[in-house]
């Protein structure tokens, strides 16, 4: 019977824990300090990148030690030799990272001096340009991709885990896109898409005004049909780098980390845009996207709320509607789940106490029934004692 109950609650316990695992987001990550890059990573690219570079500065110190000669002079260790002995160093401090690293933008590497004042140059990216074709200096055919141009330095929210990790995001389409770019919205005219016509036609706009907030924002969402997240967030940075409160380009850029699960960094995006949003115009798009970040949450009556407060301000578009009768339906399933749950969670404690009672009774039971043996015995023993006391008695 233990063994049925225990079997039980784990069970139970395995349905929430499932539950919760499938409203996860990937926002959440584990940093770890690379020693090697000098800089703080993911936990789940920490060994890859500690590989990488580990040829990556065997590779680059071998070519300068061959094109230099003896450049270092006196110095008895050469530049191969001291990146073996740097890349199986563990335990070297935080200050000395930060204060012997520094960045150079222009050239897309990391410089690093040592304490011997032996310079490393690494490689900024985890990958070189012979094997990124998306870095500059790669292939001709390469260099032809639309794009907005040199990434910008720093916007407002490069600390987004989103954003930061826009190099390792995956190929994510999001056909539904061309709807922005469509004149005559509907099925129809979204299956006779042609998306290398709108390539030509930005090609266009960008050789006219290569410098145009509209165009960075067009161009984002380019490859978001296509589902290139990376050159998209570049994109989108850098409109953001000229107009910070755009609330089309913050909204754009949190349907993009929705739609590669980064939902918290999507939620602060699209409230942001919200805050921002001018008064003439409607915010339909921002309490629709929000209705559906909640819906993948997990947070049905949140959703709910704001997918109404959209369908009132866009009343005919029907896409609202039908997210509303999602939510509630996953929303009434649920809740049977739950309900189900609980009541067997309420007739196994019943079923518990009641077993309990019963063993706890049956102990009593026992205990009077041991009781009464002894007081028994102990009365025949003693009227037997009487007894034989008075026929010895009689017999003197």
């Amino acid at each position: 019977m233990y063994e049925n109950k225990a079997g039980v609650c784990f069970s139970l316990l395995y349905i929430l824990c499932m539950q919760v695992l499938s409203t996860n987001s990937r926002t959440s990550t584990l940093w770890k300090l690379n020693p090697d890059e000098g800089k703080i990573v993911s936990a789940s690219s920490f060994s890859d990148s500690n590989c990488h570079l580990q040829n990556t500065d065997s590779r680059v110190a071998s070519n300068r030690h061959t094109a230099s000669g003896n450049e270092y002079g006196s110095n008895s260790n050469s530049v191969e030799e001291y990146a073996h002995q740097y890349a199986g160093e563990e335990e070297e401090s935080t200050f000395y990272i930060i204060t012997s690293t520094t960045v150079n933008y222009r050239e897309n590497t990391w410089r690093r001096q040592s304490r011997d004042n032996v310079i490393v140059n690494l490689p900024k990216d985890s990958s070189d340009s012979a094997t990124n074709p998306n870095l500059k200096g790669g292939t001709d055919a390469d260099s032809d991709v639309l794009d907005c141009g040199k990434p910008v330095n720093f916007t407002y929210y490069d600390d987004l885990i989103g954003v930061a990790q826009r190099y390792s995001h995956p190929i994510v389409p999001e056909p539904e896109v061309a709807y922005l770019f469509l004149k005559k919205k509907g099925a129809k005219s979204l299956k006779n898409f042609d998306i290398d016509a709108l390539e030509r036609r930005l090609r266009k706009a960008k050789n006219e005004k290569p410098r145009s907030l509209q165009l960075y924002n067009q161009i984002g969402n380019f490859w978001r049909i296509k589902g290139d997240a990376r050159h998209s967030i570049e994109c989108f940075r850098k409109a953001l780098a000229i107009a910070p409160t755009n609330a089309e380009v913050l909204l754009n850029l949190a349907r993009v980390l929705f739609n590669l699960q980064y939902l918290d960094d999507a939620i602060h995006l699209t409230r942001r845009s919200l805050e921002v949003q001018p008064r003439d115009r409607s915010a339909w798009r921002q309490y629709f996207t929000l209705g559906e970040i909640f819906k993948a949450y997990g947070h049905f009556q949140e959703s709910v709320n704001h997918l109404r407060q959209a369908l009132e301000l866009y009343p005919q578009y029907e896409p609202i509607k039908k997210a509303i009768a999602d939510v509630e339906n996953i929303s009434a399933s649920s809740l049977h789940i739950f309900t189900i749950i609980i009541i067997i969670f309420l007739v196994m404690c019943v079923l518990y106490v009641i077993l309990s009672s019963n063993e706890g009774s049956q102990n009593n039971q026992e205990l009077e029934q041991k009781a009464t043996r002894h007081f028994n015995r102990a009365m025949a023993m003693r009227s037997l004692k009487g007894f034989t006391q008075r026929s010895f008695k009689n017999r003197k």
